[in-house]
């Protein structure tokens, strides 16, 4: 067989479907995993996958990426380049880290379930690849965060945060536990492999690769653009199931799938990529905005690819475009002054002439969120540090468990949204998140978010109980403003050591 070309025998390899004589199908495929619409076994084996690819050719390909990154990791570690790195950037690497390597581990979980229960043989052989991506991507980013932990004991966090009841993880972890571990394998393919891997991984790896090539790391640049070229192999893995679930009725089903899955990733990725993108690159290293990136990469390219599908861009749409003006600018504010509950240390970034960079990508910035920079900025110049630290837990969204939040200052954008279930009210921070709950209010109602569980006095009261409860001053101290507010001189004030 090697001696043939792959089309000589791809698709009769890979046709391996059988009519079961001693158990039911529904037995062997339980519709609750493989398919509750009940869709014929005709249909799901017309799956014809876009991207063919022999285990052979897998493994080669696979061999010569980890060879170009590692070597270019060997190198860069000689050059000591990580001692001597801009310091917003490196908590741009233990944010990534920390969320993402296992992260990347989870993800096997739901691939391995469609090797098992898909019905279409070519769709759980892409998944067997699709389980080996995760299990690669996981073991590479492990270890190069572990390269790093002897520059900052922060870095240790890659391979502890999921482990912890940190905020920064447990938003990430919701949203990953809800469309990747708890549903049928179609609609967990089409909110993974379409909604998150194809609507924003792009904008995750290519962007944030641009701007690390910019900065000097070739390191983490090449890393995950070596992902990204994974991402894209299995991300079509949900395209056959879309064709499939349209041409037999249930396209609503599947645009509500896809619907729910882009904006559970919305609101985790606004953070994870926006915020470091706009506040944390230096500024002469940026690549472009984030919302620039958004525009590009979802705004135009995936919205094009849903209507190529046969599916609408979501409802909330416009909601969508002009959150990419406010959402991550507003958690911004959040995670800075709640920084001593963090692994990292994040980055003020609002120098003047980030400030004037700021106004220019997204005007009225400063309309909105100047009055709490310039408020921080009075508080430093005066001596009064403690003044810049939260010391109350703001609101969460009962969904995506961030902060309810919009514009402050001049301009006033918080709306309180809620529902009422089973005597107990949810608030949320926009429509969209209030519209995934009261789809499926047992879904969620039983998810306490870290304000909760302070209110039921599971943590305590006190915040040394709840730095540990989130596992600071265990793994290791939490964060501080990355430059010691060294920012602070353009404002005619001093750093602090």
């Amino acid at each position: 067989m090697a001696l043939l070309d792959r089309s000589a025998w791809y698709d009769l390899a890979r046709t391996t479907n059988w009519t079961p004589q001693y158990i039911t199908e529904a037995e062997m495929f339980p519709p609750e995993q493989s398919d509750p619409f009940g869709i014929p076994m005709s249909e799901w084996e017309t799956y014809d996958e876009p991207f063919k690819v022999s285990y052979r050719e897998y493994v080669q390909v696979q061999r010569e990426k980890d060879a170009s990154t590692y070597s270019v990791k060997a190198a860069l570690l000689q050059s000591k380049y990580y001692e001597t790195a801009d310091p917003g950037y490196l908590s741009t690497l233990k944010w990534h880290y920390g969320t993402n390597a296992l992260g990347e581990y989870a993800a096997c979980f739901p691939a391995g379930r469609m090797v098992r229960f898909a019905k279409a043989p070519a769709m759980r052989n892409m998944a067997t690849f699709f389980v080996l991506d995760e299990l690669r991507h996981t073991q590479i980013e492990l270890y190069f965060a572990h390269q790093l932990v002897s520059v900052d004991r922060q870095f240790d966090w890659a391979a502890q945060a999921h482990h912890t009841m940190n905020w920064a993880v447990l938003t990430g972890r919701h949203a990953g536990d809800d469309i990747m571990q708890t549903r049928d394998i179609a609609s967990t393919s089409i909110m993974v492999n379409l909604s998150f891997e194809t609507g924003f991984t792009n904008v995750q790896m290519i962007a944030l690769s641009a701007d690390a090539a910019n900065i000097g790391d070739f390191t983490f640049s090449n890393l995950i653009t070596s992902i990204q070229s994974d991402e894209a192999r299995h991300a079509q893995i949900a395209t056959p199931v879309i064709e499939i679930m349209v041409r037999n009725g249930h396209r609503a089903e599947a645009q509500r799938a896809a619907d729910i899955g882009f904006w559970r990733m919305w609101r985790v990725y606004s953070l994870v990529s926006g915020i470091p993108m706009d506040y944390w690159i230096p500024l002469e290293k940026r690549d472009r905005s984030f919302k620039e990136y958004i525009h590009e990469f979802v705004a135009e390219q995936f919205e094009r690819q849903l209507r190529d599908l046969g599916l609408d861009r979501p409802w909330y749409w416009d909601h969508f475009i002009a959150d990419t003006d406010i959402h991550h600018h507003a958690q911004q504010i959040a995670l800075w002054s709640w920084r001593k509950t963090l692994w990292w240390d994040p980055h003020a970034g609002v120098g003047r002439a980030e400030r004037a960079w700021l106004e220019g990508k997204y005007p009225g910035w400063n309309a909105r969120f100047g009055a709490f920079w310039d408020g921080v900025i009075d508080s430093l110049r005066g001596g009064r540090v403690d003044e810049t630290y939260a010391t109350a837990m703001p609101r969460l969204c009962n969904m995506c468990q961030y902060p309810i939040g919009g514009h402050v200052g001049a301009v006033h954008g918080p709306h309180l949204h809620q529902s009422e279930h089973d005597g107990r009210f949810f608030k949320f921070c926009g429509p969209v998140c209030k519209w995934i709950f009261d789809i499926d209010p047992s879904r969620y109602c039983d998810t306490q978010t870290i304000a909760d569980r302070l209110g039921s006095g599971e943590i305590g009261q006190s915040m040394d109980e709840l730095l540990s409860y989130m596992g600071i001053g265990v793994i290791s101290e939490g964060g501080e403003d990355a430059t010691r507010f060294g920012w602070l001189r353009d404002y005619g004030g001093v750093g602090v050591q």
